[in-house]
């Protein structure tokens, strides 16, 4: 089944040039050499491990090659497994996979039958000079690959879980209720990057020569000592006001036709 893969997600984001403080001229980073004073060529460089503090050994592209194992140019698939099975803490990187002409009929094959199941597939895929385990799942009628972390590589923290302390059942139904209070349907639209519109507002505002403005920060919160009134203070700040708690003013025939309703970030 030839396949092609494509990036599913990138990190947007402003980036700053280096800059020479005094005359503001890009700096350049270089590769020196301390051994012969002197700055060399990227094509002057080869691969090195060191083995021993200050010793190594050179690996020659051809010698990389030589060692790349099957998965280097086929996709191999170990197994299927329940979706929900899989943790999320080992997803790396997302893909499209999408099918070359020879392989629509099995792509697609692969693609309903594990829509109409439970299932995703476990696969070894070479990239990078490196060999993965990833996570093939159907999604909108194709199929998605995830690079997956190995198990040594995900980390543990000792003492991690749940903290010794008692909960009240009280306490458990106010939070229920929290949760319901803001609960929603997934939209990734709905979520924004402020650091960032922040950042842009600043660059906007010194192009046009005007004085930035400090944000207005969260105050700096007391530590909880009533767990109980911190939750309900919580929920009453979620809660809406009843349509028979608001004011309604008086509002002549043209002023009660509907109007288009805006949208706020």
């Amino acid at each position: 089944m030839p396949v092609r893969l494509f990036s599913g997600a990138r990190s947007t984001g402003i980036s700053f040039n280096m800059l020479h403080r005094t005359d503001h001229q890009r700096v350049k980073q270089q590769l020196y050499c301390p051994l012969d004073d002197q700055v060399i060529d990227r094509s002057d460089t080869v691969k090195g491990y060191e083995y021993r503090k200050g010793e190594y050994i050179i690996i020659e592209p051809e010698e990389i090659k030589k060692i790349e194992p099957k998965t280097a140019k086929t996709m191999e698939i170990l197994e299927f497994v329940k979706a929900d099975e899989v943790d999320p803490v080992y997803f790396e990187s997302s893909y499209y996979m999408m099918p070359e002409e020879a392989g629509r009929r099995p792509y697609a094959l692969l693609t309903k039958a594990l829509e109409e199941s439970d299932y995703v597939a476990i696969a070894k895929l070479t990239m990078h000079n490196r060999e993965y385990t990833v996570f093939l799942r159907p999604h909108k009628g194709g199929m998605m690959l995830h690079t997956m972390y190995y198990a040594e590589e995900v980390r543990e923290v000792e003492s991690f879980g749940a903290p010794d302390v008692e909960i009240k059942d009280a306490e458990i139904k106010v939070a229920h209720q929290l949760i319901e209070a803001l609960a929603d349907k997934w939209d990734p639209e709905k979520y924004h990057d402020t650091f960032q519109d922040n950042l842009k507002k600043l660059i906007e505002t010194k192009l046009e020569g005007g004085e930035v403005q400090a944000v207005e920060k969260p105050k700096k919160l007391a530590p909880v000592v009533d767990l109980m009134a911190a939750l309900k203070e919580s929920l009453a700040q979620t809660k809406k006001p009843a349509a028979s708690e608001k004011e309604v003013p008086a509002r002549s025939e043209a002023q009660a036709q509907p109007k288009p309703r805006k949208k706020r970030a």
